[in-house]
């Protein structure tokens, strides 16, 4: 790879709670990607919107607020109206089993559950990286 992973992190909507997206940052981080950490109360489309400008390879999105099956499919139709399909969306919270292969079957990768060790999701952002970046 020629340069850093390159990896959003956002909190959407009105979830105020972003101690879990905040410490997935600074591992992120500390396993040598580039992180852009967007803050709180983003909408999807503020998300796509950073996600271009920046450049990145992965938006992973951390949501506690239930709101997981609107705010995922609205990133996901935004990113293909962008053109922006080479782009992993990635994310964890409060998500249930079933919802998250809902999610995953409209083409949201891999959800993370609270507790999930973190050396896991590097490893899973730097191989989808791998296998899908096109450079």
């Amino acid at each position: 790879m020629n340069r850093p992973v390159r990896v959003l992190i956002s909190k959407v909507g009105l979830d105020g709670h972003d101690r879990g997206a905040k410490v997935i940052a600074s591992f992120l981080r500390d396993a040598g990607m580039e992180v852009i950490y967007t803050g709180l109360r983003q909408t999807p489309q503020m998300v796509v919107n950073t996600a271009l400008q920046e450049d990145v390879d992965v938006i992973g999105v951390s949501i506690l607020s239930g709101a997981h099956l609107t705010v995922f499919p609205k990133i996901m139709e935004l990113l293909k109206e962008k053109g922006m399909t080479d782009v992993l969306v990635t994310g964890g919270g409060i998500i249930p089993d079933a919802d998250m292969k809902k999610l995953n079957d409209l083409g949201v990768g891999k959800l993370f559950a609270p507790g999930t060790n973190t050396n896991e999701i590097v490893q899973y952002i730097n191989e989808w990286v791998e296998q899908n970046r096109k450079n």
